[in-house]
């Protein structure tokens, strides 16, 4: 493999050399007015790959602290939809809202049925479906900035349907509307992320969104705890008036923030996407730095162009792409056959277990902020261990939680005690959770497809978690509900079945993204390199840049050692 110190020169005549096969690629303008030729601009783009290599965390820091600023920026949108998905499920387990919404059961506690906890949980995942597509399709047509002020528009106006919801039906309703933005945000967060963010800062960067989503839920089960005396409808109103605060400054960050170069580059617009690149970085990244960074962008985006005819969301299935769509829509729908859903639900199944509101929602302030503290964990995890074993060790840690609650139930009237450690047992999944398979997810994802499809596979991956995540929402509250299956712990054994399946399809089709530029990943999954190599593939990444397609598995080798 190419050393990182090689400088630019070292690889011009080896360019030279090979550019006879890969001389039909036209040099833009804006490299001809600096007087590059191709072989010049293969050689830049060799220099870029190997800087990125060779950056330390400490220096990747110093030289993109905007990057992480603007990016730590767009993904802070998460927080309103972990906010109001922690909202809704702990609302089931508010008596002020259940005694408005629900109907009185025979003991005199008030309920919704299982039937509307699930109908109004899935809405905000129906309504994420339609935004992903949409933004999937947008932001290849205007850029992440003006989608984002989109989602933030909406999100805006359809909070009002929420807030002075009368009946469920408009709960319903608006809950739905309120998922097309958050399906938005989603496609827009990981994918900037990853586009502008150096490649050892990108799993801190992409991750920071579960840390949102953490974040949010905590906001929100902290924010009804305080509201629990009130006895009024300001318990639930309030609460839902709270997300009104958020798209002001987020839609100021958004504003000043740059466009993604890999965006600019797509589009032709060499000379912006540098000045983006100068806006990420510090004074520190140099004029050559900043065109060796185009360079690669723009022979990655040729190289990209050679494999695919378009961009369109049929590409995701053909080819080597599909395999790429297969790993993104699998890693995202694990989040939720992990068991996530019922570990994430602790407020109310604490509540169906026997305890009272307050004993409830502390057991989910907890929960919330050990999930804060698992992500934090991560960033130092993620980059020493790889995606890869993070995400199945974190499952099969998930799947011993779930089947030790299951076995908890099995006594027909479990103590205080089971009562209390089946709690606790729940916090330890939500912490195995956040520190494995929700943060790496987000690493993954984004980092899977081609950079001209990324914007369109998050958003079917995306996509798939919602749909089963809408079969989620209507599993688990029938597992715990006590006017529907009424099982309690043992939901548990049934979480676990759905883990089994999660932990073997992460063993034989998830591989190891760890430490590769785009188009060293392009190269990988062209020459169809197993899962379990993909760690120990060595990748030439000078020919890769340079050779067609066709000849790319020539630069791939196998470390035997």
């Amino acid at each position: 493999m190419q050393q990182p110190e090689k400088a630019i020169d070292e690889h011009v005549e080896l360019a030279r050399e090979e550019l006879e096969i890969y001389g039909d690629l036209e040099v833009p303008s804006f490299f001809r007015e600096q007087s590059w030729d191709l072989s010049r601009l293969t050689a830049s783009a060799q220099a870029a790959i190997n800087h990125e290599h060779s950056l330390t965390f400490r220096q990747a820091v110093r030289q993109y602290p905007w990057a992480i600023f603007f990016s730590v920026g767009i993904s802070t949108t998460l927080v309103m939809e972990g906010y109001d998905t922690g909202l809704i499920n702990s609302f089931f387990g508010l008596p002020q809202f259940r005694q408005k919404f629900g109907k009185q059961l025979p003991d005199g506690d008030y309920q919704l049925s299982a039937a509307w906890q699930s109908a109004i949980s899935s809405m905000a995942s129906v309504g994420g479906i339609f935004g992903l597509l949409f933004a999937g399709q947008v932001v290849d047509r205007i850029g992440y900035r003006w989608t984002m002020f989109i989602g933030l528009f909406w999100l805006s106006a359809s909070i009002f349907l929420t807030f002075f919801a009368q009946n469920v039906g408009m709960l319903f309703a608006g809950n739905m509307l309120c998922g097309v933005p958050w399906g938005m945000f989603q496609s827009v967060a990981s994918s900037y992320a990853t586009d502008v963010a150096p490649l050892t800062l990108r799993p801190l960067m992409t991750s920071y969104i579960s840390l949102c989503w953490a974040m949010g839920q905590f906001i929100s089960t902290g924010v009804l705890r305080s509201l629990l005396s009130r006895q009024d409808q300001w318990a639930y109103k309030l609460p839902f008036a709270i997300q009104w605060i958020w798209p002001i400054p987020l839609g100021l960050i958004t504003f000043f923030a740059p466009e993604s170069p890999w965006w600019l580059v797509r589009k032709g617009r060499m000379e912006t996407a540098r000045k983006a690149l100068r806006r990420l970085g510090s004074n520190t990244v140099t004029d050559s730095h900043l065109d060796n960074g185009v360079a690669l962008m723009y022979l990655t985006n040729e190289h990209e162009k050679e494999i695919e005819r378009g961009t369109t969301y049929l590409e995701l299935f053909k080819g080597v792409n599909l395999r790429r769509t297969e790993v993104a829509v699998g890693a995202w729908i694990c989040q939720v056959t992990c068991g996530n859903w019922f570990g994430g639900n602790v407020t109310y199944f604490m509540e169906q277990a026997g305890a009272t509101a307050y004993t409830a929602f502390a057991f989910g302030l907890g929960m919330n902020a050990v999930s804060c503290i698992g992500t934090i964990a991560s960033w130092f995890l993620t980059p020493r261990v790889g995606r890869r074993p993070m995400y199945l060790w974190g499952l099969v840690g998930m799947l011993m939680t779930l089947l030790a609650v299951g076995f908890m139930g099995i006594p027909s009237h479990p103590t205080a005690g089971i009562q209390w450690a089946s709690g606790g047992v729940l916090i330890v999944n939500m912490l195995l959770y956040f520190l494995t398979v929700g943060p790496v997810c987000f690493t993954i994802v984004p980092e899977v497809p081609t950079v001209r499809l990324r914007n369109k596979t998050v958003a079917v991956a995306r996509a798939a978690y919602n749909i089963v995540g809408i079969g989620a929402s209507f599993l688990n509250p029938a597992i715990l509900n006590p006017g529907a299956w009424d099982l309690k712990q043992k939901g548990g054994f049934v979480w676990s079945a759905f883990a089994i399946i999660s932990v073997v399809w992460v063993f034989f089709r998830l591989p190891e993204t760890k430490g590769r530029t785009p188009i060293e990943l392009d190269a990988l999954f062209e020459r169809k390199v197993k899962t379990r190599d993909f760690k120990t593939a060595n990748v030439d990444t000078m020919i890769v840049a340079e050779v067609p397609v066709a000849r790319a598995h020539d630069a791939i080798t196998h470390d035997k050692a």
